[in-house]
């Protein structure tokens, strides 16, 4: 599957099509990185088992050597106060560091930012595969995976190396709540997750409170690919659908009635595009397109939102990495930002 299909398209990940969440090997800190658990864990809570869509995990001890599968997961980690030892590179949306900007501030409050003797080591995540030499060099305790695709093959796999946190739904469906959820179990720390994830729902809510323009406006969230005609729709399962709820929007109609099972978009023809009724319709710009292009195409101008003011989009794609592969972490640093832009397009279609 394609990166921005996981990150904006149709995960985790195409453009809002292609974002296959790679990742580089051999990272910029060496494996020397110290052990990842923390003193505040609660070493009693071992042993614990935590479920998955293929079964149930066994985590005998506290780990001490943390890895973790797709960005979310890592960043998650951090969340909690953690610093696993070992993350996938990010490929799409990072800053000079092959990061982000909010992992990185993580990372330097906990001690542990790049060239520090914590800092995590960055391997290599191939598209639509597993580095399994990579997670083994590691040595990991607990290998996490809660927000993936990973396939019960390569969930077999990874048990051979450590215990896996694997996907808590399938195909980059997992909810950033029950990820943090499953993770800090794995942890120990549920008692910090559960205050983790209310007081990034707390965030979400005090966003959504500063923006009343937003509350009941009918939205979709969608990438475009007019070389092929096709408009790839986000489900109500997928981030970028349940951010835009949580600040107050309601997913169109159209959205809900073509969803289907374990999947977090569907393709709608470009020859139907005016069927896809809303106020605003939320969109990632690959480089080549802007709003201006959307708004010229003979088909996808006709889209409501297109025709009326409504199209929302962004081509920076560290801001759509935030609300595309959501944590905790990442919608406190977006989540302003991406409201703000919300907001704007509202006030631009009411206006006409």
């Amino acid at each position: 599957m394609s990166l921005i299909r996981r990150a904006f398209a149709a995960t985790a990940v195409a453009s809002l099509a292609v974002l296959s969440l790679t990742a580089c090997g051999a990272g910029d800190s060496g494996s020397s990185a110290s052990p990842s658990g923390s003193a505040s864990a609660d070493a009693a809570a071992f042993p614990v088992k935590v479920s998955n869509i293929y079964g149930e995990t066994e985590i005998k001890e506290q780990p001490e050597r943390v890895v973790s599968l797709s960005w979310v997961n890592g960043d998650t980690a951090l969340a909690l106060g953690v610093v696993p030892v070992a993350v996938p590179k990010v490929t799409w949306g990072m800053n000079a560091n092959d990061s982000t900007d909010w992992a990185d501030a993580k990372l330097e409050e906990l001690g542990a930012g790049k060239g520090s003797e914590k800092a995590p080591t960055f391997y290599e995540e191939p598209s639509g595969d597993v580095n399994y030499d990579a997670i083994a060099a590691a040595d990991p305790d607990v290998i996490l995976a809660a927000y993936s695709g990973l396939t019960q093959e390569q969930y077999d796999k990874l048990r051979k190396i450590a215990p896996v946190v694997g996907p808590g739904k399938a195909a980059y469906s997992t909810p950033w709540e029950q990820s943090t959820e499953m993770i800090g179990e794995a942890l120990g720390k549920k008692a910090e997750a559960t205050k983790l994830i209310a007081d990034t729902k707390a965030k979400l809510s005090e966003t959504a409170a500063a923006h009343p323009e937003l509350k009941d406006v009918s939205a979709i969230a969608a990438n475009f690919e007019p070389a092929t005609g096709g408009i790839n729709v986000y489900t109500a399962g997928d981030n970028r659908s349940q951010i835009l709820t949580a600040l107050g929007m309601k997913l169109a109609p159209v959205v809900t009635e073509n969803e289907t099972k374990d999947a977090f978009f569907f393709n709608y023809s470009a020859e139907k595009a005016d069927e896809l009724d809303s106020k605003i319709i939320f969109t990632w710009f690959p480089e080549g397109q802007n709003k201006q292009t959307i708004e010229a195409d003979k088909l996808l101008g006709r889209i409501p939102a297109v025709k009326n003011g409504g199209l929302v989009g962004t081509n920076d794609n560290q801001l759509l990495l935030s609300i595309s592969a959501a944590n905790p972490l990442s919608l406190n640093w977006g989540v302003d930002k991406i409201a703000t832009l919300l907001s704007e397009g509202v006030a631009a279609s009411s206006a006409k």
